[in-house]
């Protein structure tokens, strides 16, 4: 195989860092400027001609820079004869615009798959997309991976004998039960209706959750209205004090600051497909690296060996 070669843009360094170190390579360096009519450049400043590249750039805010920073490093590298690129993108932040759910609404998710393939990029290494069939939107090989067993790991630490992972919508079951079974729990699920992007309902939980120890599990969390809406309605069911646990930890408008203080609320656990400042830690949180992960799926790609054995929800699923 030819030469691999790592990049990072600025939406991550320090998971790019990390990945590397676990893949015993190293960081390449590339530069991005703004010029003064407010264009962005690009400039990768390490020989991958005939190289199998990899970039890691996850669509974090703010979300519309790091994605013209993307595609313009697939151009500089399309540019200086990569033999294949391949995005490492441990969040797509477009994969919620998945479907026209309003009269003359874009699809994004669409969209944007279509701007990366016409950039450059020949292969899509992401994480827990929001919606399945985003997947789909890509006309080029995508290994789709998740962070279940990295959380399973965390929560075999606690006493769960009495515990039911809870879904905060039908949407996400699948995957809560998937984590439920890598625990040996039960699970549960809402039913959510959203009217817009901080008001969401739940009007049902399918399952038992009286008197039980409560995980939930998300894909990603931003303003966390899902989850507060939740744990209100868990409290009317008599459950007990809950864990949080999410792929994607946004925590944008003092997300996490809601959650810590609430005292129903034990831990609340992220993994670190996104940048969580300093600044926004709480003594609750506890984050998780993927990075482990994301270097073997790498290592596996750049070898062309399988990667399948990653991203199963469940051995034996």
């Amino acid at each position: 195989m030819n030469e691999i070669a790592v990049f990072s843009g600025t939406a991550h360094p320090l998971l790019a860092e990390e990945i590397c170190t676990h893949l015993g390579v190293p960081l390449l360096p590339s530069q991005t400027e703004r010029y003064a009519n407010d264009c962005l450049g690009v400039q990768l400043q390490a020989n991958c001609r005939e190289c199998d590249v990899f970039i890691i750039q996850p669509l974090v805010p703010p979300v519309q820079e790091h994605l013209v920073e993307l595609l313009l490093m697939l151009d500089a590298a399309r540019g200086a004869s990569a033999s294949r690129t391949t995005v490492v993108m441990s969040h797509y932040a477009y994969a919620r615009s998945d479907k026209k759910d309003a009269p003359r609404i874009s699809i994004g998710g669409r969209l944007v798959a279509d701007l990366l393939v016409t950039a450059g990029a020949n292969r899509i290494l992401t994480m827990t997309l929001h919606s399945p069939q985003v997947h789909g939107f890509f006309n080029i090989p995508v290994d789709h991976l998740h962070a279940l067993r990295e959380l399973a790991g965390h929560f075999k630490q606690y006493d769960l004998a009495n515990t039911v992972v809870v879904s905060p919508d039908l949407g996400n079951a699948k995957a809560a039960a998937a984590l439920a079974r890598l625990l040996g729990t039960t699970v549960a699920a809402a039913a959510k209706q959203r009217f817009s992007d901080d008001h969401v309902e739940i009007s049902a939980i399918i399952g038992d959750v009286a008197d039980r120890d409560i995980i939930v599990l998300d894909d990603e969390i931003a303003r966390g209205s899902t989850v507060i809406e939740l744990l209100d309605r868990l409290r009317q069911r008599n459950a007990r004090a809950a864990r949080i646990a999410c792929t994607h930890g946004l925590f944008s408008a003092g997300a996490l600051d809601r959650l810590n203080q609430r005292h129903d609320v034990l831990e609340i656990v992220s993994t670190n497909t996104v940048p969580i400042p300093t600044e926004k830690c709480v003594p609750k949180l506890k984050i998780l690296s993927i990075a482990a992960a994301l270097a073997e799926a790498m290592r596996r790609i750049h070898n062309g060996e399988s990667v399948s054995a990653l991203f199963h929800p469940v051995d034996g699923a």
